[in-house]
C-alpha cells in the first residue's frame, strides 16, 4: 500500500475508528485524532498501528502541533481524511445563529482548518491524499436538519474546488458522500433550544422527522462499509473526486441531480414531511 502514515479526525468512534482499524491491518501508521483519546493499538501481524491523538478540530494551534508530532515521528504525511463531525436538528427559525456556527464549527471549519495544515506539507512532499466525510445530505435537503445538509453541502463544493487548487503539486481530493449509518451519530444528535419548546409551531413535525431519520440511521450501513470505500479511496492509485457508498445512495443522488428541484422538494416532503 502506497499510503504509510495516516491522520484521521473524528476516529475515537464509527466511521472513523472503523478506517483506521482497517488501515492499521493493512500495516498503515495511523494517528487517531480526537478530543477524548483513545488506547494505542497493533496490528497482529505487520507494522500497523494506531496511535490516538487528542486533537480538537476548531483549534488551529492544536492541529498544528499533532501535524508537527506526526511529521517529527515520521518525516511524512501521506493523507488526511476529515472525518470529524455533529449533528443539530430543529427547524431553521428555531435555530440560534449560536447554534447555527456550533454546527458549521466541526463539520465545515473544523475540516477547512485540518487541511490547511496539511496543505504545506503535501506541498513540499509533491503528493497526498485529503479525504472529507461529507454527506447524502448534501445532495439531499433535510428539513429540520437543514445547517447540517448545508454545513456538508459546503463541505463537497470546498472539496471540489481545493481538488483543481492543489492538483499541480501531486495533491489528490475525495469528498465521501454516506447515506444513512448505523454509528453513534445518532444518539448525539443535539436540537436547538427553541426546537423543544411546546409553543414551537414545528414541534410535532420535527419531531416526526427527526424519527423517521434516526430510524433510518439505526438500520442503515455499518460503519465498517463506509470506512471499507474511504480505505479503497487512499488504496487507489488515483482517487475519485466524489464517492458514494452503496448502490442504493448512489442512484438516490443521480436522480437528485437530474430531477427538477419542485419534484425533488415534493419527494422530501413526502419522506420526511
Amino acid at each position: 500500500m502506497e499510503t504509510k502514515v495516516v491522520l484521521i479526525t473524528g476516529a475515537s468512534a464509527g466511521i472513523g475508528l472503523a478506517a483506521a482499524i482497517q488501515l492499521m491491518n493493512k500495516g498503515v501508521r495511523v494517528y487517531a485524532a480526537s478530543r477524548r483519546g483513545g488506547t494505542p493499538q497493533k496490528a497482529q501481524s505487520g507494522e500497523g498501528e494506531i496511535i490516538h491523538v487528542q486533537m480538537d478540530v476548531n483549534n488551529e494551534e492544536n492541529i498544528a502541533s499533532v501535524v508537527a508530532q506526526i511529521l517529527k515521528e515520521n518525516n511524512r504525511l501521506d493523507a488526511v481524511v476529515c472525518n470529524a463531525g455533529n449533528g443539530i436538528a430543529g427547524s431553521i427559525e428555531d435555530t440560534s445563529s449560536e447554534e447555527v456556527k456550533y454546527q458549521f464549527e466541526t463539520n465545515f471549519f473544523g475540516a477547512v482548518k485540518t487541511i490547511q495544515a496539511c496543505l504545506p506539507v503535501f506541498r513540499a512532499q509533491g503528493y497526498g491524499k485529503i479525504i472529507a466525510t461529507s454527506s447524502v445530505a448534501a445532495i439531499v435537503p433535510i428539513p429540520f436538519q437543514a445547517f447540517y445538509s448545508a454545513g456538508k453541502s459546503a463541505l463537497l463544493v470546498f472539496m471540489q474546488a481545493l481538488a483543481v487548487e492543489v492538483k499541480p503539486f501531486g495533491i489528490q481530493c475525495c469528498a465521501i458522500l454516506p447515506g444513512d449509518t448505523k454509528t453513534e451519530f445518532t444518539a448525539a444528535r443535539k436540537y436547538s433550544k427553541n426546537s423543544q419548546l411546546e409553543n414551537s409551531p414545528y414541534l410535532k413535525t420535527m419531531t416526526k422527522s427527526v424519527q423517521i431519520m434516526e430510524r433510518d440511521e439505526q438500520n442503515g450501513m455499518s460503519a465498517d462499509s463506509v470506512a471499507k470505500s474511504i480505505v479503497n479511496q487512499l488504496t487507489k492509485k488515483r482517487m475519485d473526486h466524489t464517492y458514494v457508498p452503496g448502490i442504493q445512495y448512489q442512484l438516490i443522488c443521480h436522480l437528485f441531480n437530474i430531477l427538477p428541484t419542485g419534484l425533488r422538494l415534493w419527494i422530501v416532503g413526502k419522506i420526511y414531511g
